[in-house]
């Protein structure tokens, strides 16, 4: 990924909190020069190994998982949320052109396939656990179920330590305090992706300004 110096992110809590903030990922492969993706819901285990660990699982029938090798990298993408940035939201005049605010994390590493079944059932468990957690009565998996066990057999699990983050976060950082503010301004009161940009723009406004 292009990343200017202004817009590298490397601390690690940021990146962690960015990834699972945006847990529906996509996996990325290349197979005979012919890239691959697919798009599914992981769990990251930020304290498991040097960088974390990604756990998923791919439909059997998907045969991107025939593409994992060994010692090869695969790619996984988190994209946070973006906004179209028109010259019109800025403080000053002068020479602009529209451009798009965003943020977003690659996370590459050497995937494992986990076909062991009581671990499998345990990545399962814990995946609808994290997005169950929140509901009243949240569902979760009967593995008594044998038509529900059955399907454990239609997919394929993984696990994938993480051996580099590069993160992104392209927020008008290159522009004026006053541009800044002016793009913050114009976006507080936009769609739900514009105001979450808004809302980081303003976290890193207040924070260079408490640190001078």
């Amino acid at each position: 990924m292009y990343i200017p110096i202004v817009n590298r992110e490397d601390d690690l809590s940021v990146l962690y909190r960015m990834m699972q903030a945006n847990s529906f990922a996509t996996l990325v492969t290349s197979s005979g020069g012919v890239p691959v993706a697919t798009h599914l819901p992981v769990v990251l285990h930020p304290a498991r190994g040097e960088w974390g660990v990604i756990d998923a699982h791919l439909a059997k029938a998907n045969g991107q998982w025939r593409q994992f090798r060994p010692g090869e990298e695969v790619l996984v993408i988190f994209q946070d949320a973006h906004a179209y940035i028109s010259p019109t939201y800025y403080a000053t005049s002068g020479s602009s052109v529209p451009t798009w605010n965003y943020s977003a994390v690659h996370a590459y590493g050497i995937p494992q396939i986990v076909d062991e079944p009581a671990a499998v059932r345990a990545m399962l468990d814990e995946l609808v656990g994290v997005y169950e957690q929140s509901r009243p009565a949240p569902y979760a998996v009967d593995w008594n179920d044998e038509r529900i066990a059955g399907l454990l057999g239609e997919i394929v699990a993984f696990s994938l330590e993480i051996t580099r983050l590069e993160g992104k976060r392209k927020l008008s950082q290159n522009r004026s305090l006053a541009d800044r503010q002016g793009v913050i301004d114009a976006l507080q009161d936009g769609n739900p992706n514009e105001k979450k940009v808004a809302a980081a723009m303003a976290a890193d406004l207040a924070a260079l300004q408490e640190a001078h």
